[in-house]
């Protein structure tokens, strides 16, 4: 498909900040099947769900993974994207022109590594030296990786190192906060138990491909970067069960619906999973494990906005961010939230 056809007009003023005080405080936009569009809040999403239903999370936590550091007078700016092994991370760099396989980065604090080989895509491979664990090494020089269209506006501070972390977040590895669930509280949780709807979480370790842009004409010429995911045994257990029982699966932001997704087979069965997934999700998808998505309002032209565009349909979805637009709702990763239900079957 075009690309262009996921493009809208977004007034710049819309584009979120900081978060809601509190968290759950947040607007949320129900787009339920083709009923009228309902203005709600987060903290109504007990009520929009069903006994039985389950959320569920990612429980990636984001590192400090945004680095500046100098090769000889030239400043070198690094983006860890992925893990490759304990001391390799795979980065995006800022001034590459500058760099070459095998020079050396000093980051400060004592934190230096060696550009040890340069990609297809211009990124590289970062071995950290030392025998210090990487993530001791990115607490001392590393700083919070806030997505670009909030960094460009204003300076990361230290309400960031927590505002930009879920309360579910116990796996270190994301270089992007899986924002659906930073709209979660305590007393939302307890409000969403006593209305008998499950949680369980998966982990997939969020890369910083999810702000590049497409610049590809055509979906078709767009490849996504790998990221890592993993499903346990017995959450994938007790994730068919639930939906033999009736229940509905609603993932909490497009990282557990990508990760879902890529666990499950023709059949409708959720397996196991301990792999890279580089899935791509574009409208005439058939999606086969989930029921719904809780997601924040997304980027035009974005592979998440062809996502939900893919389970609600182009169009619904346009007509969601007018709406959206319309009434002031916040985007992106600090903004409001949605909940899509698509029409079952």
């Amino acid at each position: 498909m075009r690309v262009d056809l996921f493009d809208f007009a977004l007034p710049q003023e819309l584009i979120a900040l900081r978060p809601a005080v509190p968290r759950d405080a947040a607007r949320m936009l129900v787009v339920d099947g083709n009923a009228p569009l309902r203005d709600a809040g987060v903290r109504d999403l007990p009520g929009l769900l069903r006994d039985g239903d389950v959320l569920v999370f990612n429980d990636t936590r984001v590192i400090p993974a945004q680095l500046t550091g100098t090769r000889g007078e030239a400043t070198i700016g690094a983006t860890l994207h992925k893990r490759l092994d304990l001391r390799r991370w795979q980065a995006f760099i800022r001034n590459a022109k500058r760099l070459n396989e095998g020079d050396r980065i000093d980051f400060g604090g004592g934190v230096s590594a060696i550009a040890e080989a340069r990609h297809s895509d211009g990124s590289f491979t970062l071995l950290f030296e030392g025998e210090e664990p990487v993530e001791v090494l990115l607490s001392r020089a590393g700083t919070m990786p806030l997505p670009p269209y909030i960094a460009s506006r204003r300076q990361i501070d230290e309400r960031d190192h927590e505002d930009y972390q879920t309360m579910f977040a116990a796996a270190d590895g994301a270089v992007a906060a899986p924002t659906a669930a930073l709209h979660f509280t305590a007393d939302l949780i307890t409000a969403l138990d006593e209305a008998g709807i499950a949680r369980e979480t998966l982990t997939l370790h969020v890369g910083a491909g999810t702000f590049l842009p497409v610049k590809a004409e055509d979906t078709d010429d767009h490849r996504m970067h790998a990221e890592w995911g993993e499903i346990a045994p017995d959450v994938a257990q007790r994730l068919n069960e639930a939906r033999q029982n009736g229940g509905r699966l609603i993932a909490v932001g497009t990282t557990s619906l990508r990760l879902l997704e890529s666990a499950t087979s023709e059949d409708r069965v959720i397996h196991p999973f301990s792999a890279d997934t580089d899935i791509f999700i574009t409208p005439g998808y058939r999606f086969r494990a989930v029921d719904g998505l809780m997601t924040n309002f997304h980027l035009p032209k974005s592979t998440l906005f062809m996502l939900v565009s893919a389970l609600m349909g182009r169009e619904r979805m346009q007509e969601a961010y007018a709406h959206a637009i319309a009434n002031a709702y916040r985007f992106y990763s600090y903004g409001d939230s949605n909940l899509l239900l698509p029409e079952r079957g």
